[in-house]
């Protein structure tokens, strides 16, 4: 049997639906086989298992999630601009990539050492961002604060809307997928002039 790219990449795709529809659990190989239209044998051909799917399809995330989120660290700008480009790339990525938090809570939960060795490959080093808040306290442009605590609550702050959005969406908007997306696009000031307004002298 020869391998076809667009088979491939037809199988990834219906993939990519089927766990954030399901989650890592409750996808399965012939629910994935029936969305890109092949029988599960040709499936497997392709791809061993659902866990191999499951990988490669997290690693493309990172790949986009992490360079992006590197760049803004690795910039010359002083810590409130670096707050809002973070928050802004952030909250832009899970717009365009909105599966990504639910791979990223789905791996927590089955296979946290996985997950943290992934980020890790992929260049995700949190360390130049602490340390610009570290150099903001020193200046006394921002108050004495806990750089990890900071830095949590930015991430928070920025990846529950999406993990909850069932419950963002019935329980505070009424149901309104429009509502949603308004108010996921208007977050991003909201985030970062909230933890802004927090921590500046």
């Amino acid at each position: 049997m020869k391998y076809n790219k667009d088979t491939s990449e037809k199988i990834l795709k219906a993939a990519n639906i089927e766990f954030e529809e399901k989650g890592y659990n409750g996808a399965r190989m012939q629910a994935i086989a029936d969305r890109a239209g092949i029988n599960k044998a040709l499936l497997h051909y392709y791809y061993k298992s659902k866990d191999v799917l499951f990988q490669l399809i997290i690693k493309e995330a990172f790949t986009i999630f992490i360079p992006r989120i590197m760049d803004v660290f690795k910039e010359d700008s002083d810590i409130f601009t670096t707050i809002r480009k973070f928050v802004d790339n952030y909250i832009d990525i899970y717009i365009k990539h909105p599966r990504i938090p639910a791979f990223i809570t789905q791996e927590i939960n089955n296979n946290p050492d996985r997950l943290v060795y992934l980020l890790h490959s992929k260049g995700l080093n949190t360390d130049m961002f602490i340390k610009k808040i570290e150099k903001a306290i020193d200046e006394e442009q921002i108050k004495n604060t806990d750089p990890k605590q900071l830095l949590l609550n930015i991430i928070s702050l920025c990846l529950f809307p999406f993990i909850a959005r069932p419950i963002v969406t019935e329980l505070i908007l009424d149901g309104s997928k429009e509502k949603y997306n308004k108010l996921i696009k208007e977050r991003k000031k909201e985030v970062a002039e909230f933890i802004i307004n927090a921590i500046k002298k």
